[in-house]
């Protein structure tokens, strides 16, 4: 990935801004600022690293959450004077815990969550504290504590249902079944401290 840093226009504060982009879901995952300094280091270990203007400093995003962003491309605006940075995004992007920074819509006066596909994201943080806290009433910590085998079985109980579901032909209960199947997946996904980006990275070579 080359970019002429030179031909770009930053601001009198030597900042530009930089639009990150989920490159799975096309969803617009922050705004943010880059100083020359920081591009470099993006560019080079192809991770996002961005300028916090309150802190006047660079900062490495992910570096204390562990939600990084892998950097897929940089686009540069026509004008010169604005990023757009397709990345892989490693869990959720909001230091909120919401998969995007923008999460509401104030449309006709309505806030609203905008993008239903990211509570795949959400769901597996909730599992993955679960696992670390296992608090005494969670039905996630008391299937990490009955093992592999009982989750395991769990999802075989989940894709019959499903399939009879299937078969029955209502939308409620496809949806419902699904839903628990979808769950489970995750849940043994976290059982393995395996990520649903490696998930992610399959679907994304099977839509080429």
């Amino acid at each position: 990935m080359e970019i002429d840093i030179k031909s770009l226009h930053f601001d009198e504060k030597g900042l530009i801004p930089a639009i990150v982009q989920d490159i799975v879901s096309g969803k617009v995952l922050t705004l943010a600022y880059m100083n020359e300094e920081s591009l470099k280091k993006s560019l080079e270990t192809g991770e996002t690293w961005f300028y916090s203007r309150s802190r006047q400093s660079l900062w490495h995003k992910g570096e204390t959450s562990g939600n990084i962003q892998k950097i897929v491309d940089i686009l540069v605006d026509c004008d010169g004077d604005a990023l757009l940075i397709k990345v892989e995004q490693k869990g959720v992007a909001c230091h909120t815990g919401k998969y995007s920074c923008f999460f509401t819509s104030m449309k006709e006066g309505e806030i609203s969550e905008t993008n239903k596909a990211a509570i795949l994201s959400e769901i597996y943080q909730v599992i993955m504290d679960r696992k670390k806290t296992m608090p005494e009433n969670s039905y996630v910590a008391k299937k990490m504590r009955e093992g592999l085998d009982r989750i395991l079985k769990k999802i075989g109980e989940e894709a019959g249902e499903t399939i009879i579901a299937v078969k029955n032909g209502d939308p409620e209960e496809i949806a419902w079944e699904m839903a628990d199947l979808i769950f489970h997946l995750w849940l043994t996904l976290g059982y393995l401290d395996l990520s649903p980006d490696i998930i992610y990275d399959k679907l994304m070579e099977r839509r080429k």
